[in-house]
């Protein structure tokens, strides 16, 4: 490994291979990295914390969390991170795994819920109690998680950064880099948590609303992959400096970026459609449910009450109508 300008970070002298990719070789600071494992570390002391007390916490829930945080240090922690400051095929990987595969993992962990339950009421928890529900719940989080918000910086995650030069920019520092690895992994949280979050927040999405936020992202990403793939020149130069060994044309791997932007998040994204639909369907059942067991308990006076008054609509007279002598 060699220096990439900085001690901040290395990048890979070998040609790119699966065996390179996926070897573990921490860059000199491995920020998310180490956010990731600790995060994993926090999670299981609230679920055992929870165990020892006598409250149940759903498995499945613990690996989603877990498979995220793994996903995540394994992204961002393996030999991936050295290459994906060279090539764009790489860093498009990482950003469409931070932004796509990783959030719906960390959200259906319901850290927020475990926070809640797990943290002591004693020795200082009541004011993170208070500060995480407030937190939760506040005015901030209410335009951080509104599709006003969320859904333009999708946007310009894709387009705003690579189409106007602020990806050059970025790229060209260790603190930029990371920084826009942090972005992605924050824009695809904040565009999750109101679509499968089980934890408090300060507003609640219909479901028919969470299905559109989601068909309208779909195609976002897509049309963005059309778009690199059909570019003749370099989107981003800090992605053509590919050492001449590794056998790579810049503009043959940004053909390989943009079919991975039309293509990677499809998977993951009409999984969550599915999920969204599936509790649509749970929901309207339960409550369906519940209406014919108040119907069999009350012998359907709600149900009648109701036609009732619709008869009296019906019987409104209309304009022109003469009125009783």
């Amino acid at each position: 490994m060699n220096p990439s300008g900085d001690d901040w970070s290395w990048v890979p002298t070998a040609p790119p291979d699966l065996a390179a990719f996926l070897a573990p070789d921490l860059q000199p600071v491995p920020v998310i990295p180490v956010v990731a494992v600790a995060l994993a570390v926090l999670y299981l002391l609230g679920v055992v914390r929870l165990r020892v007390a006598g409250r149940a916490w759903p498995w499945w829930r613990t690996g989603c969390f877990l498979a995220g945080c793994m996903v995540t240090a394994v992204v961002m922690g393996a030999g991936l991170e050295g290459y994906g400051y060279v090539l764009f095929s790489v860093f498009m990987f990482q950003q469409l795994t931070l932004m796509i595969l990783v959030p719906p993992l960390l959200v259906l962990g319901s850290p927020g819920t475990l926070l809640l339950r797990a943290t002591p009421h004693r020795y200082g928890g009541g004011w993170v109690l208070r500060a995480a529900l407030g937190a939760l719940r506040s005015r901030a989080a209410r335009v951080l998680l509104h599709p006003g918000f969320m859904i333009p910086l999708f946007l310009m995650t894709f387009y705003g950064i690579y189409l106007t030069g602020i990806a050059e920019v970025l790229l060209a520092s260790w603190a930029g880099h990371v920084g826009l690895e942090l972005l992605f992994l924050a824009a695809g949280v904040l565009f999750t948590v109101p679509l499968l979050s089980a934890d408090p927040l300060p507003r609640r999405q219909s479901h028919l609303g969470k299905l559109l936020d989601v068909f309208t992202e779909m195609p976002l990403h897509a049309f963005f992959g059309v778009i690199v793939m059909m570019a003749v020149t370099p989107l981003v130069p800090t992605f053509t400096a590919i050492p001449p060994g590794w056998g790579v044309d810049a503009v043959e791997d940004q053909k390989v970026a943009g079919a991975l932007a039309w293509s990677y998040g499809e998977g993951p994204t009409v999984i969550m459609l599915l999920v969204l639909m599936s509790r649509w369907y749970r929901e309207d059942t339960v409550t369906a449910r519940r209406a014919d067991r108040e119907a069999d308990r009350d012998g359907g006076v709600a149900l009648q009450e109701y036609n009732a008054y619709l008869a009296g609509l019906g019987r409104v007279s209309r304009p022109g109508d003469q009125e009783p002598q």
